[in-house]
């Protein structure tokens, strides 16, 4: 087996990241506690993207467990959860940091998913009149009982990692969450690193 491509996503930054179907995907926290977003896009035969609507609807779950597909937005299956070796939640509710959130909190001109997002897609071509919603791997979000919805410090411990399985080509972009204002991240942004493992 060839050695795995490794891909390492800077804190509050992001990166586009081209796979094939088979190919395993392993999405590493190598120093605990950072949100990893994660978009997935079919470009042939026509723009397609991850949809955690869809996937929520489909598994009629809120959160991702082993064995799991995340679906399109044509309800395709584009990604399958084969591994997660850690303590999670990933959230599928929560929309990506946008420059609107960070003015809201009084820090314009923040590094941003949403930009991030942007930029990625931008390098390979692709123009998008909006963001889908992320899945937000290591994200610490659960529900409350009262319906509440708060973001609380990620559990992740360093190393803390998932494995996906593509099941279409796609085109994949990961951002390492870019809020330091909050205890999202434990305070403080750090890298993601990516491991393509080829299924061929």
């Amino acid at each position: 087996m060839s050695e795995p491509r490794r891909i390492v996503v800077p804190p509050q930054s992001g990166r586009s990241i081209r796979v094939w179907r088979g190919d395993l995907i392993r999405i590493i926290d190598p120093r605990g506690q950072q949100v990893a977003d994660l978009w997935a896009f079919a470009t042939e035969p026509a723009l397609d993207w991850l949809s955690t609507s869809q996937t929520r609807d489909i598994t009629e779950r809120l959160f991702p467990r082993i064995g799991d597909h995340f679906y399109s937005a044509a309800a395709r299956p584009m990604l399958t959860l084969v591994e997660n070796a850690s303590p999670g939640p990933h959230d599928m509710l929560y929309p990506a940091c946008d420059s609107a959130l960070y003015e809201r909190a009084g820090f314009p001109n923040h590094p941003n998913c949403r930009d991030n997002l942007m930029q990625a897609l931008a390098v390979e071509g692709i123009s998008l009149p909006f963001a889908p919603d992320p899945v937000d791997l290591f994200q610490n979000s659960l529900p409350q009982p009262d319906g509440r919805l708060i973001v609380e410090a990620s559990i992740n411990p360093p190393g803390g990692n998932v494995t996906l399985r593509a099941e279409l080509d796609l085109l994949l972009v990961v951002t390492a969450c870019s809020v330091d204002y909050y205890p999202t991240n434990g305070g403080v942004c750090t890298e993601i690193e990516v491991e393509i493992i080829s299924g061929s």
